[in-house]
């Protein structure tokens, strides 16, 4: 755990989205942005979809979500297009060790918002916030090896490929499947 307490932004702004803490209420949002991304992201992030069964309970994820964050436990955004106020994506920094300190990302976007940069302007504004307000040495992503839009992310980020794990990962289907591991440090970060 965190033993000081952090000043940080609860909302950053991107040029075309506001990445911020979830609210309580904004659960109906959130069974929105997954139901409507099902069949996209339910290999990929199979525990995301378990956080939706019903509205009820979306909304008590969104609720420990914000629990999580005012005990510095990890850092859950929505990602909101900013013309629309509408939920489009998500972001979310865990696996927090205060004794490196290192974290671990997760992303993804509504399928209508996807191939348009908008995923790796939000993912450097988390960056910037995780490097400088929450003093993180090391961010990690892993993705499966098939998940070549995570991968394009990372790399136009700037994170770099650090190895494979093999049968890492079992998808709902059942099928293991190995798993990328890329890895960003703050004097990396610092250098650009």
């Amino acid at each position: 755990m965190q033993t000081r307490l952090f000043d940080i932004d609860t909302a950053l702004v991107t040029p075309r989205t506001v990445v911020r803490r979830f609210r309580e209420g904004e659960g109906v949002a959130w069974y929105n942005l997954v139901a409507d991304n099902l069949s996209r992201i339910s290999d990929l992030l199979p525990q995301t979809i378990e956080t939706v069964p019903d509205k009820e309970t979306a909304e008590m994820y969104v609720r420990q979500k914000l629990a999580a964050w005012l005990q510095q436990q990890e850092y859950c955004f929505g990602v909101w297009d900013n013309q629309k106020a509408l939920l489009i994506g998500f972001v979310r920094l865990y696996h927090i060790n205060w004794e490196v300190p290192s974290a671990d990302i997760t992303f993804f976007i509504d399928r209508n918002f996807e191939g348009k940069g908008l995923m790796t302007e939000v993912v450097q504004t988390v960056m910037r916030f995780t490097f400088s307000q929450l003093h993180i040495e090391k961010i990690r992503l892993r993705t499966a090896t098939d998940n070549y839009a995570t991968q394009r992310v990372a790399r136009k980020c700037g994170f770099r490929r650090e190895g494979d794990l093999r049968s890492e990962f079992r998808r709902p289907s059942g099928d293991l499947v190995d798993v990328m591991l890329f890895g960003y440090t703050k004097s990396e970060y610092e250098k650009v």
